[in-house]
């Protein structure tokens, strides 16, 4: 965790510690300004990486659900997979069949490509008028 002296002042002087999720975030709340709604954000463990929030903590963060996640809330439903965070440019990235980066061969062409015969006429060149 690479937090600066001005975050770590912040956090002592302005938030109150809500919680932590199951990749090591926390998440705080600081009071809200006259007449403004309060305060939320987070602190990555690790580099700061937005897609790392799981989902119930993201609604929070953006006051889409006035309560933080906690032990309370309902048990996923057995189709919803586990948060994982965007891994585009790592090596655990996605790469289809194919790709540029793929660790699988391209599969072979259907087809053949048109190669030009050498004794073929080239095509007259339509004239300007």
């Amino acid at each position: 965790m690479s937090n600066s002296p001005a975050i770590w002042l912040t956090v002592q002087l302005f938030g109150t510690r809500v919680g932590v999720d199951e990749f090591g975030n926390r998440y705080y709340r600081g009071r809200p300004l006259v007449g403004d709604r309060e305060r939320r954000w987070v602190l990555y463990r690790g580099p700061a990486e937005g897609s790392a929030v799981p989902p119930l903590w993201q609604a929070w963060l953006t006051h889409t659900t006035d309560q933080p996640p906690s032990e309370g809330t309902p048990a996923p439903y057995p189709w919803q997979r586990p948060h994982r965070p965007n891994l585009t440019g790592t090596a655990e990235a996605h790469r289809p069949p194919g790709s540029l980066l793929g660790t699988t061969p391209p599969s072979p062409r259907p087809y053949q490509p048109w190669t030009p015969a050498l004794d073929e006429e080239t095509p007259p060149v339509p004239k300007r008028s």
